[in-house]
């Protein structure tokens, strides 16, 4: 009986042996999601301002993407389809948390959206922790608040997260005080005074990792670096040189910040390699949406993403080309690099094949694991987004499809199509020579609207288009013009805030604008030109009444000067429009204008 019992109690060591030795077996998975990251801003791709040693250690050892995607320009749809697999129209979870408020200058009512990842979605940490993985969640979630936080969503660890888009403070304490009490970030309530937050997420996952060195676990890590307001250490920011210029990678507070997170993602990785588990830990490194490269708070623009157009809160490639590091030992070739299509959605499906979980049934992300294979592989052929949103960075509501190399941005104001070969960049609209493929891509774009539920936009009944000042005058910036052609187009960077790329003559623009007191306006246009580049003709109109102007050089397309060219007469009050039209084209560019000015004179 005693030998019996003693065989049996042998067995049962050998199957708890096996059962453990296959549960070390399994792959552990790191996700570390930066906040506001530009596709150029690491050294990997291409930054030679920017310090980030650890993170281009990453890309040479693991597999970098040249075209990788965040699923929507702005933060919480995209950390939505992280955590579900699922585009953000699908899940009418389409903008930052709560979002923008409507108001009287936009000419479209947003949707009522989601204010929370919804409970009844099979989320990433609730499909791996039915994989038999210990899942930690570090730092921002901004998904949702009280119920609906990392912990109702299938985290068993939470550090950080609540419900808010950015920081109680980067430095501690980490709280706020509002109507006389205390609100502190989750976790995070005995950190030492003047901790930076950045720090204390890499200790927090340092300690994560080593407690659960003997299980599978789930780490997801979003940073709230580098996202507004921008605060760093002060010994960092000491170390780059000059100040902020707009037009160039120059900003000394977010380098700091960057660098920051760099040495964040460093300690991880020591980490991994220390505890000899790094072999069997996939690593996947990204970002929420593009770089933030307009004004938006003290010490901003934080960046430019230049060759790619524009920034966060844009459908162009710098508000959704995003860096995408992954590291998968023994899968991933060290340093290679793929020009492959993929998306933050697609992160979800490939985490869920790795670790041998159960995909849910419905989502619209797609494992690239076949191209951390082999780089030359195709993870898919066409990607969706939809943005029904005016954005504080400017852009404006649209969506877009890319499919191939070519790809279409429909805005909903007025039904505008721009079409680009993205091999080439944003700067040629190729929707008139190439009406074929924009009729047939606008199909698609339709097709996939309905087919996820993408919630429109309604016409606001209290658009009031540039009101008429208290003083009189009526400002028509240009970021308010609606624009006619291929070329002509608002550039928002804080170096140019221009109506630019005015190469085409029969391109023009229309300003809309409310008069409560009528009466003569002198029309005042500042207008920019180039060195030899002046002597074009062009004619501002408001109904009947024209007036011509011929454009000065002013010696560089940016410095504007005001021009007052004659006056109209409006009589009664209303809503109008003026139209900007060239009559001749004299050089290589008719004009930039930044604003133009109807002073009231009776």
């Amino acid at each position: 009986m005693v030998r019996r019992l003693g065989s049996w109690f042998f067995f049962l060591l050998l199957i708890a042996a096996s059962a453990g030795a296959q549960a070390a077996e399994k792959l552990n998975v790191v996700l570390i999601l930066a906040d506001d990251l530009g596709w150029a801003d690491l050294g990997c791709y291409g930054s030679k301002y920017h310090r980030t040693p650890n993170l281009d250690r990453l890309a040479t050892e693991g597999m970098k993407f040249n075209e990788g995607y965040s699923a929507c320009p702005v933060c919480s749809p995209t950390r939505a389809a992280l955590m579900t697999g699922k585009y953000p129209a699908r899940l009418n979870l389409t903008d930052w948390l709560p979002g923008r408020g409507d108001r009287p200058d936009q000419k479209l009512l947003r949707p009522k959206i989601n204010q929370q990842l919804p409970l009844d979605e099979v989320r990433l940490a609730e499909a791996l922790k039915s994989a038999g993985y210990v899942t930690g969640h570090i730092g921002k979630w901004h998904l949702g608040g009280t119920g609906f936080g990392p912990r109702d969503q299938g985290f068993d660890f939470n550090i950080g997260g609540d419900h808010t888009g950015t920081p109680l403070s980067y430095f501690a304490p980490y709280l706020v005080k509002r109507d006389g009490k205390e609100i502190v970030m989750p976790g995070l309530e005995n950190a030492p005074k003047g901790e930076y937050l950045t720090d204390r997420y890499a200790l927090e996952a340092e300690k994560f990792i080593e407690a659960n060195q003997t299980k599978p676990f789930f780490l997801y890590l979003p940073h709230n670096a580098v996202h507004t307001p921008m605060r760093a250490k002060e010994e960092l920011v000491a170390q780059y040189e000059g100040k902020l210029t707009f037009g160039k990678q120059s900003n000394p507070i977010y380098a700091a910040m960057l660098q920051s997170l760099d040495e964040a993602v460093g300690r991880v990785l020591a980490k991994l390699e220390a505890l000899t588990i790094a072999d069997r830990t996939l690593v996947i490194f990204t970002s929420d949406n593009g770089g933030l490269a307009t004004l938006e708070g003290p010490n901003t623009p934080a960046t430019i993403n230049s060759p790619q157009r524009e920034g966060k809160g844009w459908l162009y490639e710098g508000g959704i080309r995003v860096p995408l590091i992954v590291k998968w030992p023994g899968v991933t070739k060290p340093g290679s690099s793929t020009d492959s299509m993929v998306a933050s959605h697609d992160i979800f499906a490939t985490i869920i094949e790795a670790c041998g979980a159960k995909a849910p049934h419905g989502i619209d992300g797609q494992s690239f694991s076949n191209v951390l294979k082999d780089s030359q592989a195709t993870a898919r052929n066409e990607l969706f987004w939809h943005y029904p949103h005016y954005a504080n960075q400017g852009g404006k509501p649209g969506g877009a499809i890319r499919e191939g190399n070519f790809k279409l941005i429909e805005f909903y104001e007025n039904g505008r199509r721009e079409l680009f070969d993205v091999k080439q960049g944003e700067n040629t609209n190729l929707a008139e020579s190439k009406k074929d493929v924009v009729e047939r891509l606008a199909a698609k774009l339709e097709a996939w609207r309905k087919e996820v539920g993408a919630q429109m936009m309604t016409p606001n009944p209290n658009y009031i288009p540039n009101p008429q000042g208290k003083d009189g005058n009526i400002t028509l910036p240009a970021s308010t013009a609606e624009v006619f052609g291929v070329m002509l187009r608002y550039e928002p960077l804080p170096h140019k805030n221009t109506l630019g790329y005015w190469v085409n003559p029969s391109d023009w623009a229309k300003f809309e604008f409310a008069v409560t007191e009528p009466g003569t306006f002198i029309v005042e246009p500042h207008q920019g030109c180039g060195t030899g580049q002046g002597g074009s003709v062009v004619a501002f109109s408001v109904g009947e009444q024209s007036l011509d102007m011929t454009v000065e050089d002013t010696g560089h397309f940016q410095n504007f000067k005001p021009r007052e060219i004659g006056t109209i007469k409006i009589e009664k009050p209303g809503r109008y429009e003026l139209h900007v039209k060239p009559k001749t084209k004299a050089k290589a560019a008719i004009m930039d204008i930044r604003q133009i000015i109807l002073k009231k004179q009776s």
